[in-house]
């Protein structure tokens, strides 16, 4: 584990965005940790994850040229992102659609750069794909390519067989996926954690039994 992805859990901890508990997924499994990107939502917060995504974006060599963050958390994540990309010197347009088109104005449903070249996606984590599913149908259809996903914790679960959500959203639109972090290194961390530790039993029962071995 990274000294960068274990930043990243304990920030995720500290701003709670990231609880441990019983929480419902969509899936409905009743999982023992949640997280919830929305609970970002102070400037501090942005900004450090604008820069985790970043490092995490740079580190992968995925080649893009414009950022995308699907309505609505994929909207800051991405603004977020895109500010600390230019910091470090690179300078990346972005888009981001509205949930329902604007009859007035400039009217349409896609808000900011105009989508083109290579976009890559941005969002906090994958369930079942359908996020990334309507975005790349977005991207696509303004004549623009894919270029890949990048979320921030990855679950390492079965998605609707059994491969992982993220392995389906790899397998089926042929992208890569990108993670700051994923459940091996939030267990890791937990097991260097002694005011986390009691928590590691559950979420190595949830990972026994919907888990998968890697992406």
């Amino acid at each position: 584990m990274s000294d960068s992805t274990q930043d990243f859990i304990q920030f995720a901890i500290q701003k709670q965005v990231l609880r441990f508990g019983e929480f419902k997924t969509k899936a409905g499994r009743l999982s023992p940790y949640f997280f919830n990107a929305g609970l970002f939502n102070d400037g501090e917060s942005l900004l450090r994850i604008g820069e985790f995504y970043a490092a995490a974006i740079l580190r992968s060599g995925v080649q893009f040229d414009m950022l995308f963050g699907p309505a609505y958390k994929g909207i800051t994540l991405a603004a977020s992102i895109v500010i600390a990309l230019a910091r470090q010197g690179h300078n990346i347009p972005y888009a981001f659609n509205r949930k329902e088109a604007k009859d007035h104005g400039e009217g349409g449903t896609i808000v900011g750069a105009p989508l083109q070249g290579r976009v890559l996606i941005v969002d906090d984590v994958i369930s079942a794909g359908t996020s990334v599913r309507e975005s790349v149908n977005i991207i696509s259809s303004s004549g623009a390519t894919p270029a890949g996903v990048v979320i921030a914790l990855d679950r390492q679960e079965r998605g609707l067989g059994a491969l992982s959500a993220v392995q389906e959203v790899e397998q089926q639109h042929g992208l890569p996926v990108i993670s700051i972090a994923n459940l091996q290194a939030l267990i890791a961390y937990l097991d260097q954690s002694e005011a986390l530790a009691s928590h590691r039993p559950a979420i190595a029962a949830y990972r026994a039994s919907y888990g998968v071995e890697s992406n």
